[in-house]
């Protein structure tokens, strides 16, 4: 099987935005989206939540690979499922389109007693697009995950602000990283279709450079 071409979504930590970053990537590109592991919320998964942000311009929406019962770090959601998880189980599904891969929480959150979110981006071999949100300790874990992506030889294809601007935050992980952001997702008033098509019109180009970069 091919390599599908495509980008892992991960973040700084959880509830940075990466689901709503996600599925606007897969609005915009009009991308197929896969969550290899669902801890919790098994009622209302962010398989679910892209589904409905993304709207009819989405690809196909892989099943996940472990739907794990509570919300709860993957490791120990799986161990109270009596199930461990496997980096081997892991493979990227069969798709032409481009994919969208959403991670779980940061890049150290344990998926058993050895392998974490990191260890799972590596073996499926996709460049990584970092979300990062402004909070007080944020640089640290931001420049924190930039250098452990580095340390692992990962590619980074994009880094993305989410939250309203901070300049003093943003151009101090810029000097220090390098890294010029691929857009800036400013706070939406409301997660409904109008909010994301404005978004997507506003990003839209810098979505086509992330492509052109790959």
């Amino acid at each position: 099987m091919k390599q599908p071409k495509g980008v892992f979504v991960t973040g700084i930590g959880t509830e940075v935005g990466k689901t709503v970053t996600a599925a606007l990537l897969v609005r915009t590109l009009k991308a197929d989206y896969w969550k290899p592991v669902q801890s919790g919320d098994l009622n209302h998964t962010d398989t679910m939540k892209v589904r409905k942000w993304a709207g009819e311009a989405a690809g196909t929406f892989h099943p996940e690979r472990y739907r794990l019962n509570l919300p709860m770090s993957p490791h120990a959601s799986a161990a109270d499922d009596g199930v461990t998880i496997q980096l081997q189980d892991f493979e990227l599904p069969d798709t032409r389109n481009f994919l969208i891969v959403e991670g779980a929480g940061g890049l150290h959150v344990p998926l058993n007693d050895q392998d974490c979110i990191i260890d799972l981006i590596q073996r499926l071999g996709l460049p990584v697009v970092l979300v990062s949100r402004h909070y007080l300790g944020s640089i640290n874990h931001t420049l924190l995950s930039v250098e452990a992506l580095r340390h692992r030889g990962i590619s980074i294809a994009g880094l993305i602000f989410n939250g309203d601007p901070h300049p003093s935050t943003e151009s101090i992980i810029e000097k220090m990283t390098g890294l010029q952001p691929l857009f800036q997702l400013g706070e939406m008033q409301a997660l409904n279709d109008e909010c994301f098509e404005r978004q997507v019109q506003r990003v839209g180009q810098a979505c086509k450079t992330l492509l052109d970069g790959l």
